[in-house]
């Protein structure tokens, strides 16, 4: 108990923890509770697509202060990494929380060595062997660059789920998997690529350039018709019993539910619903889990699955928390 007080109080110093209320009395003096002071620090964190750039501000009790989503295309020029910087610059300006700010984490749809800061490959943004020193260099604060499904998983509680697969449902499919709470990348930083697993095979072509990939039946661009409409729009013809549209959905599902029975045999672990279509299938875990049912023999329930903890901005904030972590290891 004294070494217990002796690092809480510590920890009060520095301002880390705060008194946030208290208990009621059990006859002596109330207790006093302790919780974490979420103004502490912060972190910001930004996820680049091919048309935009989504910004947010996190405190340290994981809570989004500030967001923000601006149109702007995606291109190799120098000139692209200096507007960013200026995006950011605009983002903070006037807020008091940058003045605790540890740093940007940058969530990128692609294949990240992160020693040498280079996107390996990337068919979202069209690039490969991009180096990404220069958007280091003109953010002028620490920097950490991460895939956005791993970013996506990383937003999730580690206390929750230690190992789990987190199923990114966004324009493109993506995926990642933690073990003991730790990411796991693979020996060539490809672990999580689910999309590119062939579901169908001799089916649809992929963006890949091979038929019959997962993305290619369960990514929300074919819910969207490739971004011909919106996912808002595509769950209201959903609602108005549109009959087209809910043979289209019943067969997204059929496919994600094969996809979901391959990986619950393959790793055994929770999976985690993210993304676009992850963020409106709360709605629909029931008719989802009876085609789960039916392609797996193996189990009696389907509780293994689960609802993401952000529906939107889930690859950036991830990518902000990592500095949380490194900071407290560091403290």
């Amino acid at each position: 108990m004294p070494t217990v007080l002796a690092n809480v109080n510590d920890l009060l110093e520095k301002m880390v923890l705060e008194e946030t209320g208290e208990y009621a009395s059990t006859g002596g003096r109330k207790a006093k509770s302790i919780g974490i002071n979420k103004s502490y620090c912060h972190a910001m964190g930004i996820l680049i697509t091919a048309n935009h750039i989504e910004m947010v501000l996190v405190n340290l009790g994981d809570e989004i202060i500030k967001k923000d989503r601006i149109r702007l295309k995606f291109t190799a020029e120098l000139s692209y990494c200096t507007e960013v910087a200026q995006k950011v610059k605009t983002f903070l300006e006037g807020e008091l929380a940058k003045d605790t700010l540890l740093g940007i984490g940058v969530a990128i749809p692609g294949i990240i060595d992160q020693k040498e800061r280079i996107v390996l490959k990337s068919h979202a943004l069209g690039i490969e062997n991009y180096s990404l020193r220069f958007l280091e260099q003109a953010l002028e604060i620490p920097v950490y660059f991460e895939n956005d499904a791993n970013a996506a998983m990383l937003a999730e509680k580690k206390q929750k789920y230690p190992n789990a697969i987190y199923l990114s449902l966004n324009h493109t499919l993506g995926g990642a998997f933690c073990i003991d709470g730790k990411l796991f990348r693979g020996q060539n930083q490809k672990a999580g690529e689910f999309g590119h697993m062939i579901l169908v095979p001799g089916g649809r072509k992929c963006y890949c350039g091979k038929s019959g990939c997962a993305d290619a039946y369960c990514a929300a661009s074919v819910l969207t018709q490739d971004n011909r409409q919106s996912l808002d729009a595509f769950m209201e013809k959903i609602e108005s019993g549109d009959e087209k549209i809910l043979q289209t959905w019943n067969e997204y599902l059929d496919h994600l539910a094969v996809l979901i029975s391959n990986l619950r045999m393959a790793y055994d672990m929770d999976i985690i619903l993210g993304g676009d279509v992850g963020g409106v299938l709360s709605d629909y875990m029931i008719p989802l889990g009876e085609k789960v049912m039916a392609y797996n023999g193996f189990e009696h329930d389907v509780s293994y699955l689960k609802n993401c903890s952000y529906k939107k901005e889930a690859s950036a904030v991830g990518a902000a928390k990592y500095f949380f972590t490194k900071h407290m290891v560091e403290l």
